[in-house]
């Protein structure tokens, strides 16, 4: 069983008093801390060997690098994947989405195709396929939903027809916490020659994931989820995919040869990685998987599963709370207080330390399913405790407090 509190002195951040109490963090589905050895990876680079990759011959450029294709190296071995060239960086999963929907949507579909996405999704696996239908004449699918907010498979056949030539996907909902069982799909999806996208943004930081035991096509996810730094993401995709895909960006550095009129790519991944990419953020990403890997990932989900559990037990004594999402979770908890709304909630949590999101998740139309203008979301990762919950529990009974709402 890993250890938390342990874990917890690695992240510089968590040591501040935040209005006075110790800082209890419960938004890292928002965007994860940085422990000690990211924020030092990310400092060496500036301090010590800043220079751009790919370019120059001198020492420090081909420092750079070799820093930058390990970083690579080390996420395709963190997620099982075949080799480097199937990994491109980008700058957080919402590009790499971003990047199928433009360099394989536009270039495959056409009119009376059709695109099945899960009506759970972030915005960032919604809105690139309202666009790339929008532009190719494909129709939008969409799963059907259980009433405690899991997707409806035993309907597949139905959905996933051969008119289907593309299904999105998130591995984990970022608002109800839901594991979708990725492979049943993958497999309906194999049968009609359908590509497949995960979107992992609330999966890869939070447990194993092994593309190639998942079958999917393509894989996003971003670094800052994972301990890692801002402006750093990754697509995973089949390399025959990548292979006849246009790049996304033009530009320097993708290319092999440049005429006046017309050019040639570079190989992969590097035909998808214009200009000077994300040095600093992917070396810093590369030591957050390394992080990650010392702790074990299976470690990691269970000390999520626990966690969960134990916030779903303790919020339920609280009068008036409202739990969204299935009893099988992520490491989320969303929830709301009676008719308090959740900014409001969300506020007197500060005030007593207390870091929780929000809002509408970049999820509205689970908001509209929900029939709420928003929701609160208590979201855990590595460093949690059972007293961080215990904490918010408290939180909660002082909001209610707070606005009249006794007991």
């Amino acid at each position: 069983m890993m250890d938390a509190r342990r874990i917890r002195r690695d992240f510089p951040v968590l040591e501040q008093m935040v209005n006075g109490r110790p800082l209890v963090y419960l938004d890292s589905a928002a965007t994860a801390q940085k422990p000690r050895p990211v924020i030092e990876a990310v400092r060496r680079f500036y301090e010590e060997y800043n220079a751009n990759v790919h370019r120059a011959i001198h020492t420090l450029g081909e420092r750079a690098t070799a820093e930058y294709e390990e970083a690579r190296r080390k996420v395709a071995r963190f997620i099982n994947a075949p080799g480097p060239r199937s990994i491109v960086f980008t700058k957080n999963a919402t590009e790499s989405i971003n990047l199928v929907a433009y360099s394989w949507a536009r270039g495959n579909l056409k009119p009376g195709d059709e695109i099945l996405v899960s009506p759970i999704e972030h915005h960032s696996n919604l809105v690139p396929w309202q666009l790339a239908a929008r532009a190719t004449g494909a129709r939008l699918r969409f799963f059907d939903v259980t009433p405690d907010g899991r997707l409806r498979l035993d309907n597949l056949e139905g959905l996933i027809t051969e008119r289907t030539r593309l299904v999105a996907v998130t591995h984990v909902s970022n608002v109800l916490g839901t594991i979708v069982p990725v492979h049943e799909i993958v497999a309906a999806a194999r049968r009609v020659g359908a590509v497949v996208l995960v979107d992992g943004a609330q999966s890869v930081p939070h447990m194993p994931v092994d593309v190639q035991a998942l079958g999917c096509d393509f894989l996003a996810f971003s670094g800052h989820k994972m301990g890692g730094p801002t402006g750093i993401g990754v697509l995973y995709g089949r390399e025959e995919l990548l292979e006849r895909m246009d790049p996304f960006l033009g530009g320097g550095d993708m290319i092999s040869a440049v005429r006046l009129e017309s050019s040639e790519w570079a190989d992969l991944p590097h035909k998808f990685e214009a200009g000077t990419p994300p040095i600093a953020e992917a070396i810093g990403l590369g030591a957050a998987v390394d992080y990650l890997g010392g702790i074990g990932m299976d470690q990691v989900h269970a000390h999520e599963q626990r966690l969960t559990a134990y916030a779903c037990e303790r919020l339920r004594e609280v009068p008036g709370v409202t739990i969204y999402g299935p009893e099988e979770r992520g490491g989320l908890v969303t929830f709301n207080v009676g008719d308090i709304h959740p900014h409001d909630l969300a506020t007197v949590l500060d005030q007593h330390g207390i870091a929780i999101r929000a809002g509408h998740h970049c999820a509205q139309p689970v908001m509209d399913w929900l029939g709420v203008p928003a929701t609160a979301r208590a979201s855990f990762w590595i460093y949690n405790t059972e007293e961080d919950i215990d904490r918010l529990v408290d939180g909660l009974r002082a909001a209610k407090e707070f606005f009249g709402h006794v007991p």
